[in-house]
């Protein structure tokens, strides 16, 4: 099991039960315990978890979201493909609105070497594009959210009201034919109806998983995206939902 795999798992674990011990953990993912006290150490730091001699306790609230870090490794090729699939949906010369997310950090990757005006939503992405030699690289205002480093406030709000983009490509933290998209953050749901409602066309990228939960914070319903690219374990219920609505679904 690769170690964000692992995180991920002891995560959740220790969130539904409140705290567990180490051999709890150990025999969870069949890791050794010294591996186990080695990834409580590194999600110590990142403020999942708290540890106490054998074992730790969450941090995280049910609903919350796992750090970014936790998050940036994990599922990699499944978001490379979304974020391939995306890029490939974008002609040079468009203009583009790019939220913020693990999934939007790779298609920002995926976009770095065309011709194209890109608004980054997050750091995260204004870092991996700032030397992209054919792109050109607006910077909106706000407040950067800890760890996430998502833009947020009325600064990046007014910023989407200013300009008109040719397409958002918006991260989903739940998406659903009943609830459309969802938001942990509702601020960052905010910033996700700005962006929506700046663009003439809207691309939704989820993977699999995205597709059966439902956060918080309600951004816009299901029919508002012109485009949901996701990959191939997506349930068939939903998507063929989201297809009724009007939405162009891609599996890759």
């Amino acid at each position: 099991m690769a170690s964000t795999e692992r995180w991920r798992q002891i995560t959740d674990a220790v969130r539904e039960a409140g705290r567990m011990g180490v051999a709890e953990l150990a025999a969870l993912t069949g890791a050794s315990e010294m591996t186990i006290r080695r990834d409580l150490e590194v999600l110590a730091e990142q403020g999942v978890l708290e540890r106490f001699r054998g074992g730790a306790r969450s941090l995280l609230l049910y609903g919350d979201e796992p750090p970014f870090a936790v998050r940036e490794r994990e599922g990699l090729e499944t978001k490379q493909r979304i974020a391939a699939e995306v890029a490939a949906l974008i002609a040079d010369g468009e203009s583009v609105v790019l939220d913020s997310g693990t999934t939007c950090l790779e298609v920002a990757r995926a976009l770095e070497h065309r011709r194209l005006t890109v608004m980054p939503l997050s750091l995260h992405a204004v870092n991996a594009l700032t030397a992209a030699p054919g792109l050109t690289l607006l910077v909106p205002g706000g407040r950067p959210r800890p760890g996430e480093l998502t833009l947020t406030g009325p600064l990046t709000t007014a910023s989407l009201a200013a300009l008109r983009f040719d397409t958002a490509v918006i991260g989903c933290c739940g998406l659903t034919p009943a609830d459309g998209l969802t938001a942990y953050d509702l601020d960052d749901a905010a910033v996700k109806r700005a962006a929506i409602a700046s663009a003439r066309r809207v691309i939704a990228v989820a993977e699999s998983a995205k597709l059966s939960r439902t956060a918080l914070a309600f951004v816009a319903p299901a029919s508002a995206f012109h485009v949901v690219v996701t990959d191939q374990a997506a349930p068939e219920d939903a998507t063929g939902a989201l297809a009724a609505a009007g939405v162009t679904v891609r599996k890759v």
